[in-house]
């Protein structure tokens, strides 16, 4: 759908890695969260690095041509025991960043505590729970893929935190209440 067609915010968010880069769609209506897509961007493991963060960049601008997002939402770096490893993933954010940028879409960083926080309501949520909550609050069939589901929560987050949902709409979700 074109992107003046549609109401309410589009959102991506993004979950970077240098081998799984996570991509989740979300819509913005109202109040009201709408699941639109989500996937992963997982370049063949026997390609060099730099071919890697080449194919997510191409990967990650075809889902912004499919999905007309309005904002993207990033999550941040996070401290890795591994050096190398927060390098690879610097340099994956890095590219993610870009591909939102190089298609004029502001783009927000959230850290994987802020990220919890909004979605299940508790900052040292573990991955399972994050997923079965984004399932919940997407009203999806199933379970998204852990990259996806952690991409979805970006952009929920960012729903929460661009100041465009109340914070009570999650936070009765979070805790098992009903939303008022």
């Amino acid at each position: 759908m074109p992107p003046g067609t549609r109401t309410g915010l589009r959102i991506l968010g993004l979950d970077p890695g240098s081998r799984a880069t996570g991509y989740g769609v979300i819509d913005l209506v109202g109040h009201k969260l709408v699941f639109v897509a989500c996937g992963v961007v997982r370049p063949p493991a026997e390609a060099a690095f730099a071919e890697r963060l080449r194919r997510i960049h191409d990967g990650l601008v075809q889902v912004i041509a499919e999905h007309t997002p309005d904002e993207a939402a990033v999550e941040d770096v996070f401290v890795a025991a591994n050096p190398r490893s927060a390098l690879k993933l610097g340099h994956a954010r890095g590219v993610a960043m870009i591909a939102a940028m190089g298609r004029e879409l502001a783009v927000h960083e959230y850290g994987p505590r802020q990220i919890k926080q909004a979605v299940v309501g508790y900052g040292l949520a573990g991955k399972e729970q994050m997923q079965r909550m984004v399932r919940l609050l997407l009203s999806l069939a199933a379970l998204p893929s852990q990259d996806a589901a952690d991409a979805l929560a970006v952009a929920i987050c960012h729903a929460h935190h661009g100041g465009r949902l109340p914070p009570a709409r999650t936070a009765g979700l979070a805790c098992g209440r009903a939303a008022p």
